[in-house]
């Protein structure tokens, strides 16, 4: 086997499990230990797996603790979000029930929807702020409302999000990982998040290209529970986990 390909097969192999043995690799590639660990040296050389004693560990990011403002994230990666946010409202049909996630592209989506035989639900003050401006029948949970995202977030509104069985829902995400699922930085607002995915028949997280390969702290979904909505895809490994819809154009 070429060294290429020796390379592949074990990021592949860490992709899957998030750690590999030498011992467990010079069986699988029928080749010496020695050229193991120099394949496993070379690969932490360039930065693309951690070598520790024995094998090597999946290299990750560093995790995102905090949520930057609407005011800063609303005008970042605008082309995508519109993309994505006007595919998004297509998906909404006569008599669906829902839920709007608060978000800087689930904002945008409003914009874009037209269906006003469908009832809405959502925890985001702009957002129900712009379906009740376009005569949508908009109801809003009640909570405690965050400040850096103006979303309404804790118990009371965990406990509102029960009485609901959505028929779609839109999410956004501050992260998409392999093995970490859907994150984003605030325990508050994964909570909410991870209650109405749950009580949704058809979720769809809306992401453009930069949530990819970012882990925040807290996941509120497994990329299984949901279809992500999102521009050109270049991390084809997504595909494995879940339905991936890439919007290319307007």
């Amino acid at each position: 086997m070429l060294t290429e390909e020796r390379h592949k097969f074990i990021l592949d192999e860490l992709r899957r499990k998030s750690v590999v043995y030498v011992s467990e690799l010079v069986k699988m590639l029928d080749t010496s230990e020695s050229t193991i660990r120099r394949d496993l040296t070379f690969l932490n050389s360039e930065g693309k797996l951690k070598k520790v004693h024995g094998g090597a560990t999946l290299l990750e990011r560093e995790f995102n603790t905090k949520d930057d403002y609407v005011s800063i994230r609303e005008n970042l990666n605008m082309k995508d979000k519109a993309i994505i946010a006007r595919y998004a409202a297509a998906l909404v049909k006569k008599d669906d029930f829902v839920y709007i996630d608060s978000g800087t592209t689930t904002n945008l989506m409003i914009d874009y929807l037209e269906e006003k035989n469908a009832v809405y639900v959502t925890n985001g003050i702009n957002q129900a702020k712009k379906l009740i401006s376009k005569g949508f029948k908009t109801y809003i949970i009640g909570g405690e409302l965050k400040s850096s995202t103006e979303a309404i977030v804790g118990v009371e509104a965990i406990n509102s999000l029960k009485k609901y069985n959505f028929t779609k829902g839109f999410f956004g995400t501050n992260g998409i990982y392999e093995y970490r699922g859907y994150t984003t930085p605030d325990m508050r607002e994964a909570l909410v998040k991870e209650e109405a995915i749950k009580r949704t028949r058809n979720p769809f997280i809306l992401a453009d290209k930069t949530k990819f390969n970012e882990i925040s702290c807290i996941t509120f979904a497994e990329l299984d529970e949901a279809v992500i909505i999102t521009t050109k895809l270049e991390d084809t490994r997504y595909y494995d986990e879940t339905k991936v819809v890439e919007v290319l154009n307007l």
